[in-house]
């Protein structure tokens, strides 16, 4: 841990007024450096043990002059170690900072600089959104080093983007990294557009460049696999059901799904964690079955009252469902690469989609929101996200295209038509959990 002191340099004694500089002295990892505080003394007049000036006409003065100085150092060390690794500089990096930190008093003024501006937009975000924020910001301080708290928007043009982007290849070699990064970057710069702190926007002409990620969603025979698969062990089955139920809302986020309370009106209704938005889910009779089975006593889920968080019941959830897939190849049922409750979210969309549902209720279903002057006049009649989900729901478990919710829950019919099978049928007329009429 570094540390300062105050130190009367004798090494170096002026020939004609006899007197020697007065410095902090900075340790850090066992070498010192040296900040001149601007006042010089005769060995005579400053006290080794008390750190003070004594036997000199401007004694107090003197005093109160040192000890603001290095207050000043100390607070300014304080507040380096509450941002940076400071482990991870020299001596000579660290007294370099701290002279900067404690002469550059517009920094700690100016609150509309680039990272003052960073640490407000952050407060509005929480958990894994914050995470991911938070790392760009280390990067941008990485990347800057000293100068990063000086960085004004004003000085952030095309050609500051494109080093910023060459410095984030050195350690994120993956393109869709450094987009996540850039992407965050640009998230300040609205905001702060939002606010009329700038109106510098340099990355109208920089592009953010990513690769086309992997598709993680399953197909309708896939899914039907998981959810009906007899070769699991109970201990699987619960994470199985977990996965299921995950599907059966919508693909709602993990967190959410663990701090689910109750039933209200016979509709799941919660304020997803990422984004604050209120969603409300109708509740299937295949998603009630669920709920009765695994009912909690403090959480609507019980698989959440024992745990102190959801952080750890994930890491089992993610243990669980690599078994389930490991065991589905094992057993010839399936084969697939991963299996993580964020495929179920993904694997929803898809379905819906491949049933004509239209784009603007699977978005609303996601709760995907748009903000053309259209959607501020109408209010969506979610009514249409319940059907699309009856609907999404009919045709994975029991092959049946229509929206027509039954009244119990029967097991699946043993064959189940493919969808193209589903629409040029025209015969269809009914139907009833179990079997097509």
């Amino acid at each position: 841990m570094a540390n300062l002191k105050i130190y009367l340099d004798i090494r170096h004694v002026s020939v004609k007024t006899k007197e020697a500089g007065l410095k902090v002295t900075v340790f850090h990892h066992g070498r010192t450096a040296y900040i001149p505080l601007g006042v010089s003394l005769k060995p005579e007049n400053w006290d080794v043990t008390t750190c003070a000036v004594v036997k000199h006409p401007r004694r107090k003065t003197l005093n109160e002059e040192i000890k603001t100085k290095v207050a000043e150092y100390q607070l300014a060390l304080t507040q380096l170690v509450a941002k940076y690794d400071v482990d991870t500089l020299s001596v000579n990096e660290l007294k370099d900072m701290l002279v900067d930190w404690k002469n550059s008093d517009k920094i700690r003024i100016d609150d509309n600089c680039v990272m003052s501006v960073f640490g407000r937009f952050m407060e509005h975000k929480t958990g894994r959104t914050r995470n991911l924020y938070e790392c760009t910001e280390k990067k941008i301080r990485a990347f800057l080093g000293k100068e990063a708290d000086r960085l004004r928007f004003e000085q952030v043009n095309v050609e500051w983007l494109h080093r910023f982007n060459d410095y984030l290849a050195q350690t994120a070699p993956s393109a869709n990294s450094r987009s996540i990064h850039m992407r965050n970057f640009r998230a300040i710069f609205n905001y702060a557009i939002d606010n009329e702190i700038t109106t510098n926007y340099p990355f109208r002409r920089f592009k953010i460049k990513g690769e086309p990620t992997r598709k993680r969603n399953f197909d309708v025979e896939t899914l039907r696999a998981i959810f009906n698969a007899n070769v699991l062990d109970s201990w699987m089955v619960r994470y199985r059901d977990l996965f299921k139920l995950t599907f059966m809302l919508i693909g709602i986020n993990f967190v959410d799904l663990c701090n689910l309370k109750d039933v209200r009106n016979g509709r799941i209704e919660y304020v997803r964690a990422k984004t604050h938005k209120l969603y409300s889910i109708k509740l299937e009779p295949e998603i009630e079955a669920i709920i009765a089975k695994y009912r909690g006593d403090i959480h609507l889920l019980n698989y959440m009252d024992t745990y102190k968080d959801y952080r750890s019941f994930y890491m089992n959830t993610c243990t669980g469902l690599k078994a389930i897939r490991e065991r589905l190849a094992e057993k010839n049922i399936v084969n697939i690469d991963t299996l993580t409750t964020y495929w179920a979210r993904h694997s929803w969309a898809t379905i819906a989609a491949s049933l004509d549902i239209p784009k603007e209720t699977i978005a609303a279903a996601l709760g995907h929101s748009s903000h053309t002057v259209t959607d501020i006049y109408i209010e969506f009649d979610y009514r249409k996200v319940d059907e699309a989900n009856r609907r999404v729901l009919n045709w994975v478990l029991y092959g049946y295209e229509g929206g027509y919710a039954p009244q119990e829950v029967e097991k699946p019919v043993p064959t189940i038509p493919s969808l193209r099978e589903a629409k040029s049928s025209r015969n269809v007329v009914g139907f009833e959990f179990g079997k097509v009429v």
